[in-house]
């Protein structure tokens, strides 16, 4: 397919999230990924419903391409346990590595700037006690 086409099939790929079209998900991924990458959306678009994904850069190498995308929405259900804010976060950096055998995305997997995300909504997130706290 090459770099050009292994870029656009990402961009679609992008696309079909962002207007949660899972038949284009089934069309643009393998059957696991493509499985894992709805149920991913599932509980964000409840949290997040206007959630929408921009992509700042593609670049491909071989059969990889990496996306640096931005990420908005606002916080209209519960997430992470937190009951909705109405808040809303801008431009949360994420950075995913996708790998394509032909016409398909077969692997993916990112990171995000959830603690980016937290701080732009207002929350707060708290660690658990060290475990040599609890041994005093």
């Amino acid at each position: 397919m090459g770099l050009r086409g292994n870029k656009e099939r990402v961009r679609r790929f992008v696309e079909a999230i962002n207007e949660r079209d899972g038949t284009a998900v089934d069309e643009l991924a393998t059957g696991e990924l493509a499985v894992r990458a709805k149920r991913w959306v599932q509980p964000f678009d409840a949290a997040f419903p206007d959630f929408r994904m921009k992509i700042a850069e593609l670049v491909a190498e071989g059969d990889m391409v990496v996306a640096h995308l931005r990420c908005s929405g606002t916080h209209e259900g519960e997430w992470l346990g937190v009951s909705p804010t109405g808040g809303r976060f801008e431009d949360v950096d994420e950075i995913y590595v996708f790998r394509l055998e032909g016409d398909r995305i077969v692997a993916a997997f990112g990171v995000e700037d959830n603690l980016g995300r937290i701080r732009q909504l207002g929350l707060s997130i708290s660690a658990p006690p060290h475990p040599s706290a609890e041994a005093s």
